[in-house]
């Protein structure tokens, strides 16, 4: 019997997915010793999750991996919605970049998979284990242990670390290992998902088509790829439902593309649940492991990226200082009420594409008919004003005394612009670490060399940040232009002649006055120490 290889490391990661692969990024990014454990020989070779928004896109800005993440997607799509005869009664047309990034992008996973698996190989802190299965783990007062073995040798590791992150998917052994539930419900309703190698569709967006009969999707993807997404009647033979001869019927009546090549058929069962509790003393759910969501909104695999970019700074300070507990238990309470909010917006647009009958159509056509005559009603529908702001109301947060307040918001990432003409996206201009941005017409009046000081003792850096109608400036700081005007509008406006403390992971944790600036000291003690 082979002798058994033993491993340290600082956190053990179970699952190489989307959300797996992020945190490894993020983690190796910080120098944080990972193991990544991932039971098939590489990365998904089937298109499985077909959408991207710009929270995300911007947590691969942040691993470093912008460009060549644009190079694969399709930039900013939107959703025509057709009744059962075909004609068009809303569209949704988002063209707000708050983010840095389109709102809605179309992409492949094996291709964004093999981007972020090839970058892990830059990182010198990341070992990776594919085609090795984990058989068991076991937790102590000060580590988690993990046994795997190789799927094509009796060989076995056991793997020592601070923590595990359970990033295993849908039907994960860790979570069943630790008993914990899944709240929520599944749909009876079984689709069957569709995709082709090639469309001669040449709509850009997603098509909609509320049938009552039989409600269908159209989603596009890069490189004239496209899926089709059909809801199957309640007593439908899966066999007969997925046969080719009945796919190719099912997509002549919603479009030009019966006839072409398929890549893959597959019947899948949607659910909507919640796992119990996202973490057990060292070990902790993200992504599917966490929370199931349908696909109407195109947000599971997005959830678990949102879960990677907030755990991992998490995991990363509390391993330079384990006595901050409030870091850790934060993870949940900052993601699970929104992973929640974004399940029941797509619970809710489910219930839009898929009226139970005729007349429930025609009252969904109605009703946006009658939304559509008055433009604000018609914007908020058509910029997708209707999706759940990423924002937290506890956590690691300060809140102030603002009725509308920002702070728990994802802050907005403007074009800026320094003094010498150059431009770049907001977090292209400062560190993944913390951050403190005055915003005012004169960002460096109030700052002194030894605030300052403290401040970056603090490991946390400092920019100025005019409005779009004041020039950047040569100052004691590094001082930018809001080009995109992002922060001349409210409520960022009223936020004018203040100070915002800027988490690692972009979120808004407090803000004060410029003026007593040195507030913010104490609010970054609490969230690094």
């Amino acid at each position: 019997m082979p002798e058994t290889e033993r491993i340290s490391s600082e956190i053990i990661i179970i699952g190489g997915g989307p959300t797996g692969l992020t945190l490894a990024n993020l983690l190796g990014k910080m120098g944080v010793k990972i193991h990544l454990i991932e039971q098939n020989k590489e990365t998904v070779n089937e298109p499985r999750a077909v959408s991207i928004d710009d929270e995300s896109l911007r947590v691969f800005q942040s691993i470093g991996i912008k460009e060549i993440v644009n190079s694969i997607i399709v930039e900013g799509y939107g959703s025509i919605y057709k009744s059962y005869y075909g004609k068009e009664f809303s569209r949704v047309m988002p063209t707000s970049k708050e983010y840095g990034f389109e709102k809605r992008n179309a992409f492949q996973q094996p291709e964004l998979e093999k981007i972020l698996s090839d970058n892990l190989s830059t990182l010198n802190s990341v070992r990776t284990f594919f085609n090795w299965k984990m058989i068991e783990f076991s937790q102590k007062p000060s580590n988690v242990q993990v046994t795997i073995q190789s799927q094509q040798s009796d060989k076995i590791k056991k793997l020592t670390g601070k923590f595990l992150v359970a990033c295993d998917g849908a039907s994960s052994t860790i979570r069943k290992s630790l008993n914990i539930p899944l709240q929520g419900s599944s749909f009876e309703e079984t689709w069957v998902i569709v995709d082709l190698l090639k469309t001669i569709n040449r709509n850009r967006h997603t098509e909609v088509f509320c049938n009552p009969d039989r409600p269908c999707i159209t989603l596009p993807g890069p490189k004239q790829t496209r899926r089709y997404e059909f809801m199957l009647r309640s007593g439908e033979n899966i066999d007969h439902a997925t046969s080719e001869l009945n796919v190719r019927t099912l997509m002549e009546s919603v479009g030009p593309d019966k006839n072409q090549k398929i890549k893959r058929i597959r019947p899948y069962t949607f659910h909507a649940r919640v796992a119990k509790k996202w973490r057990d003393q060292r070990v902790f759910l993200a992504g599917d492991s966490a929370h199931l969501s349908p696909p109407f909104a195109g947000q599971g695999m997005n959830s678990g990226i949102r879960d990677a970019g907030n755990l991992a700074w998490k995991l990363a300070a509390n391993l330079s200082d384990a006595k901050n507990k409030k870091i850790l238990d934060s993870y949940e309470e900052e993601r699970k009420p929104h992973a929640l909010e974004m399940i029941n917006l797509a619970l809710k647009m489910g219930r839009i594409m898929n009226p139970r009958n005729h007349f429930k159509a025609w009252l969904i056509r109605v009703f946006f008919a009658t939304l559509g005559l008055y433009w604000p009603a018609r914007d908020y529908i058509a910029q997708m004003k209707y999706k759940p702001k990423p924002r937290f109301y506890s956590g690691l947060i300060w809140p102030d005394n603002k009725k509308d307040t920002i702070v728990g918001q994802l802050v907005p990432q403007p074009i800026t612009e320094d003094y010498k003409k150059n431009r770049k996206l907001l977090d292209e201009q400062i560190s993944n670490e913390s951050c403190i941005l005055i915003f005012d017409e004169s960002p460096d009046q109030h700052l002194t060399k030894r605030m300052e000081k403290k401040f970056l003792e603090k490991g946390c850096s400092i920019i100025g940040l005019t409005p779009e109608w004041v020039n950047a400036y040569e100052g004691s700081i590094r001082i930018l232009r809001d080009v995109s005007h992002l922060f001349s509008r409210n409520p960022y406006r009223s936020y004018l002649g203040s100070a915002l403390l800027i988490r690692q992971d972009k979120y808004i944790a407090a803000t004060a006055p410029i003026d007593n600036i040195e507030k913010l000291l104490e609010y970054l003690r609490e969230m690094t120490s």
